[in-house]
């Protein structure tokens, strides 16, 4: 890391401690960049503000007020170590599968990729991949799951007519079944009323049977 590159250097807040926590201006330029977050969260993040402000008030010059959005009581930024604890208290209090910090980023663009129908530019915009085909090159496996689903549907819904839908449908042209009593040949019988004469034949025979 470059000096250059250092934007701030927060005290420790251990005296011996060698080493210091930066802020330091992000690696590429794809990586700064406009991410649009739930109403939900951004309520949450409202509220974490207004307790920031109400500790900045109490605690005055005492709180290191470096604009932090995730800080300790005392205005310093949050360790990985503390991350990690913090998620485990969630992972064990859910009875969640343990994974690490990282993962979320990787759970929000599965999840994205499925909620946005494989929208990869729209999901690549958050995700901050520099070029869409690294996150198809990453997350290929989740757009297979969907592509084999699609095949899945289309067989159901062109290919297996008890499940097609009632729009799909052949309409009902208000004819009415023909019951066959046992014995007739239902193929011959239909060879039969389809053809004009004999259907002629049978409907002068029919009006003079007396039932």
């Amino acid at each position: 890391m470059k000096q250059k590159d250092i934007i701030q250097i927060f005290p420790s807040m251990r005296k011996n401690n060698r080493t210091v926590r930066v802020l330091k201006e992000p690696k590429t330029d794809s990586s700064i960049r406009k991410v649009y977050i739930p109403s939900s969260v951004a309520i949450l993040l409202a509220e974490l503000r207004e307790e920031q402000n109400e500790t900045i008030e109490a605690l005055g010059d005492m709180y290191e007020n470096y604009n932090l959005v995730m800080a300790t009581s005392y205005g310093l930024p949050l360790g990985e170590s503390y991350l990690r604890v913090k998620m485990q208290e969630v992972i064990d209090r859910e009875g969640l599968p343990d994974v690490v910090f990282h993962s979320l980023r990787h759970t929000s663009v599965t999840y994205k990729l499925k909620l946005s129908g494989g929208d990869i530019k729209a999901v690549q915009g958050d995700s901050g991949h520099a070029q869409a085909d690294m996150v198809t090159e990453v997350y290929g496996h989740i757009l297979d799951e969907d592509r084999k689903k699609n095949a899945q549907l289309i067989e159901d819904a062109f290919y297996k007519k008890e499940n097609l839908n009632p729009d799909m449908k052949r309409p009902d042209t208000g004819k009415k079944k023909i019951e066959v009593p046992d014995g007739i040949d239902a193929e011959a019988l239909m060879k039969v009323l389809n053809n004009p004469e004999m259907a002629a034949l049978l409907a002068g025979l029919a009006k003079g049977v007396t039932v």
